[in-house]
């Protein structure tokens, strides 16, 4: 028997809109209520007149979880007031920040109505809105636009920072596909831009939510332990507390001490890094004494507190971290020490005033609170911005790769520790931890940087791969013959010397090809050829090169002589006529040698061509010394008085004088390679000098080559050296292969072959 089964017809949601009405009146005078300290003049009327235009704007619209749009707008603005502290334009921005996007008003709506402060925010969240893949062109420009408005007007940033903080509040509502794409994304970029803009709390909350959703059983178990263990670490904070507060309190000076719980993220990274279980990991809290005194009895207090944490605990020297003499590049401020405890567990202690707590809390938007006194506050994040600006006008904008590489390298910056370091003045400089002399010149000056080949640290020279410490003094060593080499991308670690390095090479070898370009022309014209595109085609053919750039770029670096054009020219005659190669109706001096060559040679094809390596039993030829020609260079033999044939190269010093005024005496010259012979050739090698550079030369030549060396002679001043060896290869593709190993050994400038 078939039952049948009655199907229900699923019941919507009865919506309420009264009571929604009251719940979106109660959310916007709590923002209100919040606003209210700092708001001026019309600046009420201002915010409701936002309000009232978002809620007509999204009165028909509901977000995925089934609320009415307008909780969204509303909780991104009371985030701008509560947790960052952002005034009435952010708050009218972040009201309508959804408008333009969703509906049918326009920029210059918002411009007419709310102004251009307003209009130009809105224009900015605009644009950087949506999704974007990790690893796609299409994220690197919008990551290109974000930074752009930041550069403009880092308000956008925050606004941004607060939308996203709310979608990761509300993120149970989406779909799993988007619940991790939008994690994954606020993972890559808004926790590091938080962390950069000083907003730790909204940085460490990012993190949590991030670990909540990607890895929920991890995050759950973590919780679960923090809880657990909450009552044992409340009784160990407060005995270890209570002699620093009995001291302070002796001292007059206001303060809150408090233990404060590592966020889970940071506890799940440790517990990954270590590979310890949640038990064996002490460090799960820090310690934090805030103070309650005027700016300028700011830092003398703080190392009072310093001083009675220290008469009760330990420290470890290697801990302590002064970041209130020198604060760090997005403003923060605080005195770091990790101390032993009474029960053998390290401790974090963090000292500060009110003041930088705040600044710590809210970031960026505090600095301007401050702004007034005579503190350093926002000097540094003003300079990364301005930093931030100059990357991006010189970060290449079409290039997809170009732009990728971008976005990771901003991206490794944001986490980075800082190095101070000073200049010959003694004027701070704040870069990226690992940071070496060269990014150091870079972060001077661009041409400061191209020109660098050396620097001295502490008057102490050294290599531009140096890297750099704490109060070290750097002195930039340049020279106008020294250019920027793609070697030097492997040790740089700033994004801004990595840019500018890529900037300078790519416009090199621009220069390079239009230089070859230049130079085959002349020649061209000098031979009488026409440089149309099927001769271009036939010299990049001929020559082995990819593509034309290529080959106009290897004559422009003078890896090809335009000397050699000449022979592709006669070789293009050759092939063209079908005769022989070496005319010697024209060459009478060199007949009988051709002769005893074709007798040699019989009916081979090169039977008019001496074989170097093969004919030497047979006829009298010796390498000239002038130019020490060596297996694979062109060559041509030239018919002497007394001394038989001697082989030069075709870029010999001599050949154009041979060539041009003794035509009768040239024969044509090629190697064979049925034996292997050895051939004494020099190499000249310039660059910085440091300890070890001659070994790590030798053993490349002597243990990794194989090669036998005859002679070497080195001669170094000022810290720049120039070495000649004399040395025996094979060939030329031997002696390139060495050549090529040499350039990248650390400290050498510049490999060239010498022929005498």
């Amino acid at each position: 028997m078939i039952h049948a089964i009655e199907s229900r017809p699923s019941v919507e949601p009865v919506i309420d809109l009264e009571q929604e009405r009251q719940e979106i009146l109660k959310r916007y005078r709590r923002l209100l209520r919040s606003a209210k300290p700092m708001l001026k003049d019309n600046d009420a009327k201002l915010i409701k007149k936002a309000f009232n235009t978002s809620a007509e704007a999204h009165k028909n619209m509901r977000r995925r979880s089934g609320e009415p749009y307008i909780y969204h707008p509303l909780a991104v603005a009371q985030i701008a007031v509560d947790e960052i502290g952002l005034g009435t334009t952010s708050i009218v921005a972040a009201l309508l920040h959804d408008v333009v996007e969703d509906t049918d008003t326009t920029i210059d709506d918002i411009d007419r109505a709310f102004g251009p402060k307003v209009a130009r925010i809105i224009d900015g969240l605009t644009k950087i809105s949506g999704i974007f893949e990790y690893g796609t062109s299409q994220q690197a420009e919008n990551f290109r636009k974000m930074l752009l408005t930041l550069s403009d007007d880092v308000r956008v940033i925050l606004i941004k920072l607060a939308d996203r903080l709310h979608n990761m509040r509300t993120l149970d509502s989406m779909p799993r596909d988007k619940q991790l794409k939008i994690a994954a994304e606020t993972i890559y970029i808004y926790a590091p831009l938080a962390h950069r803009l000083g907003l730790y709390a909204i940085k460490s909350e990012l993190e949590d939510l991030y670990l909540k959703h990607v890895e929920p059983e991890a995050y759950k178990d973590i919780a679960r332990k923090l809880r657990e263990t909450k009552i044992a670490r409340d009784r160990f904070i407060g005995r270890f507390i209570e002699p620093i507060e009995t001291d302070l309190t002796d001292t007059n000076i206001k303060f809150v001490i408090k233990g404060r719980p590592k966020s889970i993220y940071s506890i799940w990274t440790k517990l990954n890094k270590s590979k310890k279980p949640f038990e064996e990991i002490y460090d799960l809290f820090a310690v934090r004494i805030i103070l309650n005194v005027p700016p300028e009895e700011e830092k003398a207090a703080c190392w009072r507190a310093y001083s009675i944490v220290t008469d009760h605990y330990k420290p470890n020297p290697d801990r302590l971290k002064d970041w209130i003499s020198t604060p760090r590049t997005n403003g923060y401020e605080s005195l770091h020490t990790t101390v032993m405890s009474k029960s053998g567990q390290w401790v974090e202690v963090q000292i500060r005033t009110e003041r930088m707590n705040e600044i710590a809390e809210k970031g960026y938007a505090a600095h301007w609170k401050y702004k007034g006194n005579d503190t350093q506050t926002g000097a540094g994040i003003e300079a990364w911005i301005s930093q931030v600006r100059d990357m991006i006008e010189s970060a290449s904008n079409g290039d997809k790769k170009a732009a990728i590489e971008f976005v990771d390298d901003f991206r490794s910056n944001l986490y980075s520790e800082e190095v101070f370091v000073f200049t010959p003045k003694g004027d701070l400089k704040v870069l990226q931890r690992g940071s070496t002399a060269l990014d150091f010149a870079f972060d001077i000056h661009t041409q400061i940087g191209a020109r660098c080949m050396a620097a001295k640290v502490n008057n102490t020279l050294v290599p531009l791969s140096h890297v750099l410490q704490n109060g070290d003094q750097v002195e930039v060593i340049t020279s106008n013959r020294q250019k920027p080499s793609e070697d030097w991308l492997r040790f740089v670690v700033t994004s801004k010397a990595k840019t500018k390095i890529k900037d300078l090479i790519k416009e090199e070898n621009k220069r390079y090809v239009t230089d070859g370009r230049e130079l085959v022309n002349k020649k061209l014209r000098v031979l009488r050829v026409e440089m149309s595109n099927e001769v271009i085609n036939q010299l990049r053919a001929y020559f082995g090169s990819k593509t034309t750039d290529d080959f106009f770029y290897r004559v422009g670096k003078g890896h090809i002589d335009v000397s050699e054009l000449k022979k592709f020219k006669a070789d293009k005659e050759a092939r063209e006529n079908r005769a022989n190669k070496l005319n010697t109706d024209a060459l009478p001096d060199a007949k009988a040698f051709v002769k005893e060559l074709k007798k040699i040679h019989g009916e081979r094809a090169d039977a008019d061509m001496l074989l170097i390596g093969e004919d030497m039993d047979r006829i009298d030829y010796t390498l000239s010394k002038c130019c020490n020609p060596i297996s694979g260079d062109d060559v041509f033999g030239f018919v002497t008085i007394n001394d038989g044939i001697k082989i030069h190269r075709v870029t010999c010093p001599n050949a154009v004088e041979l060539m041009s005024n003794h035509g009768n005496r040239i024969i044509k010259a090629k190697w064979t390679s049925q034996k292997e012979l050895a051939f004494l050739s020099g190499l000249r090698i310039t660059g910085t000098d440091r300890v070890g550079l001659v070994n790590d030369v030798t053993r490349i030549i002597s243990n990794e080559l194989h090669i036998n060396m005859r002679s070497v002679t080195i001669d170094s001043k000022d810290g720049i050296f120039e070495g000649n060896i004399r040395l025996y290869v094979h060939d030329t593709a031997h002696l390139e292969t060495l050549m090529r190993k040499l350039e990248r050994v650390q400290g050498v400038f510049e490999v060239v072959r010498f022929d005498s």
